[in-house]
């Protein structure tokens, strides 16, 4: 699948974004995002696995794209998205211009989820958008959320609820919808989220001072608000790690009786515990944070202007 993603994909179907820029190609090639999304699914087939990888795709062009744009501009983008992904639209129908890669996602998705589920994961996608869009009011305010409102629009921003609806492309297995909606699944979910963020807060506080993006960032908001160093910042984010795991550990190892469904239940947060350890043994070697290897969001920016 990487190999998919480097040569049909980045140097092929989406060529366009970066047709006169090889370096920025190559640092997303660097990035492997195919291999990441291996970390996270590593029991996916093939067949299966291609979805997920798109998706590891679209976060990073996506993320690129809008980082450096003005939150007015937000609301349309999140509306056409949400169109196609719900096969509301057709992707040549909207003016955004990764239309065409959701497009093809949400029909890779139906080949093994129902309609109902791609909603629930366009749901997701949703609140991905919103957070974003409040991250850019704050960098373009230039001021900082309190701590609380800054772990729960990264929760959002964060993007892995998306990725962990995908668990049932993964496994076959589709639950109803009583179960996603159960308190206890959901809390599971909202700290896996919050976990990813917490480890990715210290990894990026580079790349959020390169891009001016200090302002929704746990770590630097933290320093902000008490006063403190960055060194002091970052303990107190491990400490909040630390207590969000605890309480995901805690409720993984005394889950609800969910009936028949219960084996069922008791894998899928099995496989949620498995995208977190996967993410951590490949987020410490991403180039895209270790040495600042991220595209110039302004150079993606400018060519889309004339498409």
């Amino acid at each position: 699948m990487q190999e998919i993603t480097d040569s049909q994909w980045i140097d092929g179907e989406y060529l366009w974004l970066y047709d006169h820029s090889p370096e920025i190609r190559k640092k997303y090639k660097k990035t492997q995002t195919a291999h990441i999304a291996a970390h996270w699914f590593p029991t996916a087939s093939l067949d299966r696995f291609k979805p997920i990888c798109r998706l590891m795709l679209w976060t990073l062009y996506n993320d690129d794209l809008y980082e450096e744009g003005n939150p007015e501009e937000i609301p349309d983008v999140h509306r056409q998205s949400l169109a196609v992904l719900n096969g509301e639209a057709a992707s040549s129908d909207v003016g955004i211009p990764l239309g065409g890669m959701l497009g093809s996602l949400r029909q890779e998705l139906l080949q093994f989820i129902p309609q109902a589920s791609v909603v629930r994961f366009s749901e997701m996608i949703s609140r991905y958008f919103t957070g974003l869009g409040t991250e850019l009011v704050y960098k373009k305010n230039k001021t900082f959320p309190t701590i609380e409102e800054c772990i729960a629009l990264r929760e959002d921003s964060i993007c892995l609820y998306p990725f962990l609806q995908l668990t049932e492309v993964e496994t076959g297995v589709i639950l109803p919808p009583e179960i996603h909606d159960h308190a206890v699944i959901r809390r599971l979910q909202a700290l896996a989220c919050r976990l990813v963020t917490y480890f990715n807060e210290i990894q990026s506080i580079t790349k959020d001072e390169a891009t001016d993006s200090v302002y929704y960032n746990i770590v630097k908001v933290i320093q902000h608000q008490r006063g403190i160093s960055l060194e002091e910042a970052c303990q107190e984010n491990l400490r909040l790690h630390n207590q969000d795991l605890k309480e995901f550990v805690g409720l993984q190892s005394s889950l609800p009786d969910f009936g028949v469904w219960q084996d069922a239940v008791v894998n899928w947060v099995h496989y949620m515990g498995m995208v977190l350890s996967g993410w951590k043994n490949i987020s410490t070697r991403l180039d895209r944070y270790n040495e600042a290897a991220f595209p110039a969001a302004a150079e993606l920016r400018e060519k889309l202007t004339h498409v």
